[in-house]
């Protein structure tokens, strides 16, 4: 089963024959788009619309290369549907490890700190995850900003990294995650078309090596991380070696996840 067949919902309609031959023509429509998986889009289109037209319209978008999860207005992510909009960062599937990995290290009354948040999945997923956390969140964007609001069960700043944050809050993370900008700005018109003209460019773009924001929130967190308190970034694994240098001030290990292409950078405060 694919990632998307595991989100449609059934659809109840009058005659089957009918909603067959409608996913057929829009399965169509999409796959000379270049939809990989035209199928299952077009089951969730069919379950997202309210009315003939505002599924033609929501076709139409996703003809035109905007994101599927910013036409149907969510994205599936640790079993939520995150609300998400467009311009905003669609989360990724691989970021779930992420979530694994801080939920792991919680713990009822904990504070959490999520910085780069986008839409709020990884906050929204940890309090789903663990309850009783108190979760924090924040980004720079301010559409990002106004869509986590829907998500997270927190407060939610706008802000530059850590600039937003209550004062109260330095020392008292018990864990800190970030899911930060790393692909090099030279890579940048190497990604899909769909993320490089509908995702913000903040949320994508990691400086000349993909690192920069990384190194920033890396050499930041001890100063907002309790005792034995934790901070986990998202990164590439041809760039572990310079991220895990980049975590000076903390006790750094690496954990992978080959099903998922992901690599998450996790250091301790000591």
């Amino acid at each position: 089963m694919s990632q998307l067949q595991s989100l449609v919902q059934p659809v109840p309609h009058e005659s089957s024959v009918m909603w067959r031959a409608m996913r057929t023509e829009i399965a169509t429509r999409l796959r000379a788009a270049g939809c990989v998986f035209a199928e299952d889009e077009a089951e969730l289109l069919i379950s997202a619309a309210h009315t003939p037209q505002e599924l033609d319209a929501m076709v139409g978008r996703r003809v035109a290369g905007l994101p599927l999860e910013q036409v149907i207005g969510w994205a599936g992510f640790c079993g939520l549907r995150i609300a998400v909009e467009p311009g905003v960062f669609v989360p990724r599937r691989r970021t779930e490890f992420l979530v694994e990995q801080a939920a792991a290290l919680c713990r009822s009354g904990d504070v959490i700190i999520d910085l780069c948040c986008g839409a709020g999945a990884i906050a929204a997923a940890l309090c789903a995850a663990v309850p009783g956390i108190e979760v924090h969140a924040a980004d720079i964007d301010p559409v990002a900003v106004r869509c986590a609001r829907r998500n997270v069960p927190g407060p939610v700043y706008e802000g530059d990294l850590f600039d937003p944050l209550p004062a109260r809050l330095r020392g008292q993370a018990s864990v800190l995650t970030a899911n930060v900008p790393y692909v090099p700005t030279g890579e940048i018109a190497l990604l899909p078309a769909e993320a490089r003209a509908y995702e913000p460019l903040t949320a994508l773009d990691g400086g000349t090596d993909g690192l920069t924001v990384l190194r920033r929130v890396a050499r930041g967190a001890p100063d907002w991380l309790a005792p034995g308190g934790h901070v986990l970034i998202e990164t590439s694994e041809r760039q572990v070696p310079l991220a895990v240098s980049a975590f000076a001030g903390l006790d750094p290990r690496v954990a992978r996840s080959a099903d998922r292409d992901a690599v998450v950078i996790i250091g301790r405060s000591r």
